[in-house]
């Protein structure tokens, strides 16, 4: 009996059931990154079970808005998240990561754009971090302010008598965070770069 052939030897790793596991990932990538190009999706909706790496070598921009929120998943779970506004975004790169089950086993989803292509930009960009790390610069802060009444991002402002604050021209180097979700509109990617990988490296 000849051996099927997709089958690979022991050791090695079918492409073509590697590029059936990979392809959706990838179409749904593309078709997400030109819905945000357009500025149309929504900045309200189910989270995955996954989590993923969001990071920059540096980003700058004329404002931010921030105030604790809750993203949920399709099973109705809770994961609180520090939701982070950020005004007219640019960075230097950016690299975006997450480890994602299948049935060939665990992948690492990948998309990096920037670098020497040409910085990155959005408007209006939003992250719902577990945390954030980095050396910042902020204009005029406001900590402490009502989430109802934050103005510095329009659009971003958390409900009423919860805490908030908002910063004015804001820079951060070395940008590193866990995120749930990141939404924006206009994003320029330039140098976009997807890929699916068994032995992939993550951001950080």
């Amino acid at each position: 009996m000849n051996p099927s052939k997709d089958s690979a030897p022991e050791g090695r790793t079918s492409w073509r059931k590697s590029a059936a596991v990979a392809l959706p990932a990838v179409l749904t990538v593309g078709v997400l990154a030109t819905v945000m190009a357009q500025g149309a999706l929504a900045a309200s909706f189910a989270v995955s079970g996954t989590d993923f790496q969001v990071s920059s070598g540096k980003l700058t921009s004329n404002g931010l808005a921030s105030y604790v929120h809750t993203d949920r998943d399709t099973d109705g779970r809770g994961h609180p998240v520090a939701l982070l506004g950020i005004g007219s975004a640019s960075l230097s790169d950016i690299c975006q990561s997450a480890q994602v089950k299948t049935p060939v086993g665990t992948v690492v989803f990948k998309l990096t754009a920037g670098g020497r292509a040409g910085p990155v930009s959005a408007d209006s960009l939003v992250i719902d971090g577990e945390d954030l790390v980095g050396d910042a610069r902020f204009g005029t802060a406001q900590i402490g302010r009502d989430a109802a009444t934050l103005d510095a991002v329009p659009g971003v402002h958390g409900r009423r008598g919860a805490f908030g604050l908002q910063a004015g021209d804001i820079a951060v180097a070395g940008v590193k965070s866990h995120a749930w979700s990141a939404t924006g509109g206009n994003f320029r990617l330039k140098g976009l770069r997807v890929s699916v990988s068994l032995d992939g490296e993550k951001c950080f």
